[in-house]
Order: structure tokens, then C-alpha cells, then sequence
């Protein structure tokens, strides 16, 4: 409510027009001064991606990213909206959101030379000054740049007219940060529109060539294999972008756990354990030699995995009245669902859900020996000496499981071990009793069966 509407008070008020890459490169500096999160969400590029994003941001150029899919290249994208002013003056009523020191379309120029200090000044929020675009084959130039608007020629302008023009998305983003997804997608003739816009920041359409000194940050990101000569981009596209920055997925386990963490909506308590089984599983399945390392396993993949164990143990739970907490034979309902995710070499047809399951297989077993590797065990290979089996399922209740398995010597330690807390609740416990029973079978140190009724038995 205090800031300046007239064009007159904004002067009055000592305001000083910026460049948005200007803009950006001086607000990412006092984040940097002030040790702020400058980009919010972005997890496991800390020490690789963004540094690289800084610098770029900070000489002031345009940006591709480079990655496969699922890399959070949208994301980190997005998250450069922080690095705008929260809000901006704009000329009211403007179309193209122009400062009113610096009007550039006929129609702006006319009303600050006849309005002067009375000029109206809005304010716009820095979310209002992003616009992203996902590169399709029927993408026009219309769309971003802009095309000859018939209404108004009905209206009685003529075809000379400037402002006859409906702008695309590009001017519309004026002194804001433009982001094209997929950019080699984008048809040659629909990129060739895009060459003036980077280098001298002006427009053409229909034969028009409008000298709008455009102010846009453009963000692009592609496949690394389609953002080559051999690809769909073309060359002089490419050399106008300032910055190539290649992104990655994860390079530690604990970034990958962190970024399930935190983007996975989780209708049931997942214990952190049976995140790091989703976190290796997916990296087991992306070096995978049957899966097509160019097509990537996105990060999705292993948020919809942990989604997927969540909503196994809340249907658990709603059937028999338990808590719900997932176990470890909650991963097995992944595969199934979650295989049309991943696309495999030629020739692995017919093999997925194997070489799937087998890779779910390793991953449990490698989250078994690193949290409980050199742990006392023998009370849980004593629970099935002499003939004794202990039985689970997705049927069986956590204070059933528990009582076929009464005091076992240990159990504080693995449970702890395990991450399930020091008093856990008897879901929990069962929880961790069960993964424990499961990385003796797979080490081969305890006999497992599947019977009728979804349950599954431990022995000998």
C-alpha cells in the first residue's frame, strides 16, 4: 500500500531501474554475503551444478542445461525466481510489463509522453515474471515470439501497423526470466526465431522488424544427446547460449535418500531404513547393463517406488486394523507397478520383472549389510533351529509377527541399528524384524517360502 503508483512518486522515491540479469546477478550476491539457501529444493548439486549456475548467472548469461530426464533440471529452473526482486514497477495496463523509465512499445511511449509524472504506475510480483514453455513439434512462432493479430485489423488497423501485433511468450516476459524445456524439440524453423531474441535482443514477425529492446534471462534445458550437431539443434542456437551446464542424479546415497524424502507424498511411515532400499535400488537399476542408460532413470522413478511401499503398508493397515508402518516386503509391490518406468537394451524383452526383482534383491541385502553387518544375529537364526518357521505377510498384523517372535537377544541393538528409535512401537519393531529376517534369507543363513494368502514363511 506504500509504494509509489505515479511515475512521478517512483522517481521521488530514488527507485533505480535494473537489467533483470543485473538483478539477479546482485541479489544472488547478497545471498551469497548473507549465506542464504539461494536455490530452495535442490538437492546433491552443491558442489557441482551450481556452482557452475552461479557463475553463469553472475557473467550474465544465457543458460542450457544439459541432462538426462528426472536430473531436477525444471526444478532448479524454477527456483531462480527467487533471485528476482519481489516486486517490480511496471507501466499499468502495459502489455509487456515495461519499466515506466524505459517504455518501449508505441502504445507505452504515447501515454508517458502525454501523461508524464502522472504516468500510472502497478507492481508486479517476481512470480509474475517467469514464463516456461515445453518445446512440442507444433510449437509456433506466434507462441513465443508473436504473430498478426486479425481482431484488430478488423478493428481498422492497418497491416503496417506495429500494433496490430499480439506478442508471443518471449516479449510478454519482459524484464523476467524465460525457460524452454526440451529446446531441441523445438522445430528448426521455430528455433531460427530464437537466434535474434539471444544475441540482439529484438523480434521479428510477419515481415515486421520491431526494435523492442527486450530484457529476458532465457533458460533452456535438453538431452544432451539431442543438443549435439548429430541432434535437432542448430548450430548458431547453440552458440548463442553463454552456458552449458551439465546436470546429474545423485552422486551420494545420502542425497538420493534425502531427495525421496523430500518429494515423496507418503501415506504411511516408510522407517528410513526401507528409503535407503528405494535410494540403492534405484542406482542399481540406473548401472544396470539391461536397462538403456541413455534414456536415464529418473529421479521420479524412485519417488513413485517409496509412494508406492507408503500406500502397500496403508492398505496393510486398513485391512487389519494395524498401524501403518511399511516393511520390508512392502518393496516387492514395485516391480509390478512401476517397471513401465524403465525402458531396457533390445535384448532384455521378457526379462524385466526378472531383472528387476533381482536388482530389489541387492539392494535390501546391501542395506542389510551396512547398517547390520558384524551384529549379533543368533538370536533371530534360532527363532527356525529345530523345524521353527516365523510367518509374515500382508495379512499378517505387527503384534502377530511379534509373537511368533517373543524376546529375541539383540533386538534393542538391531533396532537401533536399523534407525526404528529406541522405544519403538510395535509396527516399527515388526518392521524391523521383518528386514532382519529378509537379509538372512538373502545371505543365505535362513529358508523363505511363499504360501497361499499373500503370507510368506522363514525357516530353516
Amino acid at each position: 500500500m506504500t509504494l509509489p503508483t505515479t511515475l512521478g512518486a517512483l522517481r521521488a522515491s530514488g527507485h533505480v531501474a535494473r537489467p533483470v540479469k543485473d538483478e539477479l546477478r546482485e541479489n544472488l550476491l547478497a545471498a551469497m554475503r548473507e549465506g542464504r539457501d539461494r536455490f530452495p529444493g535442490i538437492v546433491g548439486f552443491d558442489e557441482t551444478v551450481l556452482p557452475e549456475l552461479e557463475r553463469a548467472l553472475l557473467a550474465g548469461h544465457d543458460v542450457v542445461l544439459l541432462g538426462e530426464r528426472g536430473q531436477g533440471k525444471t526444478r532448479l529452473i524454477r527456483s531462480l525466481v527467487g533471485l528476482l526482486d519481489e516486486w517490480t514497477p511496471v507501466i499499468e495496463g502495459s502489455e509487456l510489463g515495461e519499466h515506466p523509465y524505459e517504455p518501449i512499445t508505441p502504445a507505452s511511449r504515447r501515454r508517458a509522453e502525454q501523461l508524464g509524472d502522472d504516468l500510472p504506475v502497478a507492481w508486479r510480483h517476481r512470480s509474475e515474471r517467469y514464463a516456461e514453455k515445453l518445446a512440442t513439434p507444433d510449437t509456433s512462432v506466434g507462441d513465443l515470439i508473436g504473430d498478426v493479430d486479425p481482431v484488430r485489423i478488423a478493428e481498422g488497423r492497418t497491416l503496417g501497423d506495429p500494433e496490430t501485433i499480439h506478442y508471443g511468450l518471449v516479449p510478454r516476459t519482459h524484464r523476467g526470466i524465460v525457460a524452454v524445456n526440451e529446446l531441441p524439440d523445438l522445430a528448426e524453423r521455430i528455433q531460427v526465431s530464437l537466434l535474434n531474441v539471444l544475441e540482439e535482443r529484438d523480434v521479428q514477425v510477419r515481415g515486421y522488424t520491431l526494435r523492442l529492446p527486450l530484457d529476458v534471462l532465457v533458460v533452456a534445458s535438453a538431452n544432451p544427446e539431442d543438443y549435439t550437431n548429430r541432434g535437432r539443434i542448430i548450430t548458431p542456437l547453440k552458440d548463442r547460449f553463454g552456458a552449458e551446464i551439465r546436470t546429474h542424479y545423485p552422486l551420494d546415497l545420502a542425497d538420493e535418500v534425502d531427495l525421496i524424502a523430500q518429494e515423496a507424498h507418503l501415506v504411511a511411515h516408510v522407517p528410513d531404513h526401507l528409503l535407503e532400499a528405494v535410494a540403492r535400488f534405484t542406482r542399481a537399476v540406473r548401472d544396470s547393463p539391461a536397462v538403456d542408460a541413455r534414456s536415464g532413470v529418473s529421479a521420479r522413478f524412485a519417488v513413485a517406488a517409496a509412494e508406492t511401499v507408503a500406500a502397500a503398508a496403508l492398505r496393510r493397515a486398513t485391512l487389519t486394523g494395524d498401524e501403518p508402518v511399511a516393511r520390508v516386503g512392502d518393496l516387492d509391490t514395485v516391480v509390478p507397478t512401476l517397471r513401465g518406468k524403465v525402458e531396457f537394451e533390445a535384448g532384455e524383452e521378457g526379462r524385466e520383472l526378472e531383472v528387476l526383482a533381482h536388482l530389489l534383491r541387492t539392494a535390501v541385502a546391501e542395506v542389510f549389510r551396512a547398517r547390520l553387518g558384524g551384529a549379533d544375529l543368533s538370536g533371530f537364526t534360532a527363532l527356525v533351529a529345530d523345524g521353527g518357521s516365523v510367518t509374515t505377510g500382508e495379512l499378517v498384523t505387527s503384534r502377530e509377527l511379534l509373537g511368533q517372535v517373543g524376546t529375541v537377544p539383540g533386538l534393542a541393538v538391531v533396532l537401533e541399528r536399523l534407525g526404528v528409535g529406541d522405544a519403538p512401537t510395535p509396527a516399527l519393531a515388526a518392521s524391523g524384524v521383518e528386514t532382519v529376517l529378509e537379509g538372512l534369507h538373502l545371505t543365505r543363513r535362513l529358508g523363505k517360502d511363499a504360501v497361499a494368502g499373500g503370507r510368506t514363511v522363514y525357516g530353516g
